[in-house]
C-alpha cells in the first residue's frame, strides 16, 4: 500500500490532530484503558513523563472498567496526555451508552477527541485501516472499528496482516495476548479490563512498558489474538 506518510487535511475524510515530534521529548502510544485508573496511576508512574514528554491513548479510555470518570478526568487535566476516539467514546457520544458519573465537562471533552492523531511517519487511531485502500479512501468508521476488511471481527484475517504502509499504524481494539510490533503496525490493546496488561509503546526507543491489569470483566479466549494471529 503507497500514501502519503502525513495526513493532510484535504487528503483524508476522517478528523485528526497533528503533532511534531520534534516538540516533544519521549512520546508513548498507549493502549485501551477502559475504566482502569489503578492500572493507568501505575503505567503513569512507570512512565514518568517530563514536562515536554507525551503520551498518546488510542481511544476507548472509557467503559467496562470501574471508574471512566476518574481515568477521563486523568487525560484530559493534563497537556501531557492526549487520546483518539474510541468506539466507546462514540457509544456515549450518539447516545448508545451512558455513563451516569460523567458531568457535562465529561461528555464535551469526549465530544473534542479526534478521530485519530499523526505525525510524520505515524499514525494513532482506534481500529486500523484497510490495507487494499490509501489512506486517503479510509472513511472515519474504518479507522474507528477496523479489524478485518473481510471477516467479521475476530473471524479475520485482521488488517494488520496484510497491511503494508507508510505510515506506521499505532492502534488499539483488537484485544491481543501480547502486544503486536512490526514494521508498519503497533497494537496495544493487550486487554487491560480483563485481567490482561496495560501497554504503552515509547516511539523513539522501539520497547514497550506495560502493567498488570485489574479482573474486571470476563472475556472468551476466543476473542483474544494470539502472537501466531489465531485466536
Amino acid at each position: 500500500m503507497t500514501t502519503a506518510t502525513t495526513p493532510a487535511d484535504d487528503a483524508v475524510s476522517f478528523d485528526h490532530r497533528h503533532i511534531a515530534l520534534e516538540n516533544h521529548g519521549d512520546v508513548y502510544v498507549v493502549g485501551d484503558v477502559h475504566g482502569c485508573p489503578d492500572a493507568l496511576d501505575a503505567l503513569l508512574e512507570r512512565l514518568d513523563l517530563g514536562g515536554n514528554d507525551l503520551a498518546v491513548f488510542v481511544g476507548d479510555l472509557v467503559r467496562k472498567g470501574p471508574d471512566s470518570k476518574a481515568v477521563l478526568d486523568r487525560v484530559r487535566r493534563s497537556p501531557r496526555l492526549l487520546s483518539v476516539r474510541g468506539n466507546n467514546e462514540r457509544k456515549l457520544i450518539e447516545g448508545a451508552a451512558s455513563l451516569s458519573a460523567l458531568g457535562p465537562a465529561d461528555y464535551q471533552y469526549v465530544e473534542s477527541l479526534p478521530t485519530a492523531i499523526s505525525w510524520d511517519g505515524g499514525l494513532v487511531v482506534h481500529g486500523g485501516v484497510d490495507p487494499a485502500r490509501s489512506l486517503s479512501a479510509q472513511s472515519r468508521e474504518d479507522v474507528l472499528t477496523m479489524r478485518s476488511p473481510e471477516g467479521d471481527g475476530y473471524d479475520g484475517p485482521f488488517w494488520f496482516d496484510a497491511y503494508e504502509g507508510p505510515p506506521r499504524v499505532f492502534f488499539g481494539h483488537t484485544v491481543l495476548e501480547t502486544p503486536i510490533e512490526r514494521e508498519w503496525a503497533v497494537g496495544l490493546d493487550t486487554g487491560c479490563v480483563y485481567g490482561g496488561s496495560l501497554t504503552a509503546y515509547d516511539v523513539g526507543n522501539e520497547r514497550f512498558v506495560s502493567v498488570d491489569g485489574p479482573d474486571h470483566v470476563e472475556r472468551s479466549s476466543s476473542k483474544i489474538v494470539t502472537p501466531d494471529g489465531s485466536c
